[in-house]
Formats: C-alpha cells, sequence, structure tokens
C-alpha cells in the first residue's frame, strides 16, 4: 500500500491547528462513543499556525481522540499544544484517565500486529504514524503515571 511504501503524497498549507482541533472536537462530541455525562474534554485553545497536510493531520487527531473515547469510561481526555522552540516542533499529546494499555503491547502499538491483536484500534494508529513520520516528526504512547490512562504525544517540524 501507499503508505506502507512510505510514498504517501502530502498536500501542504498553511493552517492554524487550533482550528483542526476545534473541529475533531466537536466530531468527537456528536459521534455516538462520546459520553459527555461521565467524560470531560480539556482543551485550551492556542493559536499555533502548521504547514503540512491538514486533512491528513486531522486524521491523526480524530483518530487519537477517537481512541481516547473508546478506552475511556469515565474521567478526562485532555488535548495539549505547545511549541518546542529549542527543536522547531509544535508538540500535540491527547491525555486519557481510561484503561490504559498492557505494556507488552506498548512497543508494538504503532505496527500492523498491533491493529489485530489490541482491539479496537484497527489500523488508525498505523496509518497515525506513517502520516507523523511522513512529515519528518514522530509519534509515541505511554501510560500515565499511576495507571490511570495513556498519553499519546506527536510532534512535527514548525512551519518555516
Amino acid at each position: 500500500t501507499k503508505i506502507e511504501s512510505k510514498s504517501l503524497l502530502l498536500k501542504k498549507e498553511l493552517f492554524n491547528l487550533n482550528d483542526v482541533i476545534l473541529n475533531a472536537l466537536d466530531d468527537i462530541i456528536l459521534s455516538r462513543d462520546f459520553n459527555g455525562e461521565n467524560v470531560r474534554l480539556l482543551y485550551r485553545p492556542q493559536d499555533i499556525l502548521l504547514e503540512a497536510d491538514k486533512g491528513r493531520i486531522t486524521q491523526v487527531i480524530s483518530n487519537l481522540l477517537s481512541n481516547a473515547v473508546k478506552f475511556t469510561e469515565k474521567g478526562t481526555i485532555n488535548i495539549t499544544t505547545k511549541i518546542d522552540e529549542d527543536r522547531d516542533l509544535i508538540v500535540i499529546g491527547v491525555k486519557d484517565t481510561g484503561t490504559g494499555i498492557d505494556p507488552e503491547i506498548l512497543p508494538k502499538l504503532f505496527s500492523k500486529f498491533a491493529a489485530k491483536s489490541f482491539s479496537g484500534t484497527g489500523l488508525g494508529l498505523f496509518i497515525s504514524k506513517s502520516i507523523v513520520e511522513a512529515h519528518g516528526g514522530e509519534i509515541w504512547a505511554e501510560n500515565n503515571a499511576g495507571g490511570e490512562g495513556t498519553t499519546f504525544t506527536f510532534n512535527l517540524p514548525i512551519a518555516n
């Protein structure tokens, strides 16, 4: 597939990351998986200009939010954005208070193998990793301290 052969065609444009996150949050709130009675979405809007494929970055953010909603029955899902000026990167995080991830699966989480074994995520994380890497960024996941939930983080180069 195109994703595996690393020939993912990117249509880069300059856009405000904040708009993409707000739209993704709106979509999540309207989804049937979201339980607004037991789960709170937290996000402090921050204008960050990004030169990237807007559709593909939307896909990554929506996928991470969708997974967080799927595995968080109650608690919070917190989206963060920050600029790492030392490394010229934009860092986006999605932290939830869900079930967490089996430590044995964590190292393989973004592979096609994990998509089959870690029920519920499909190929979304594998595709997200391919998109982020095609932009020159990195993506990773770690269980939160105290064993409550997971944080998915990815970074992308700052627009020139």
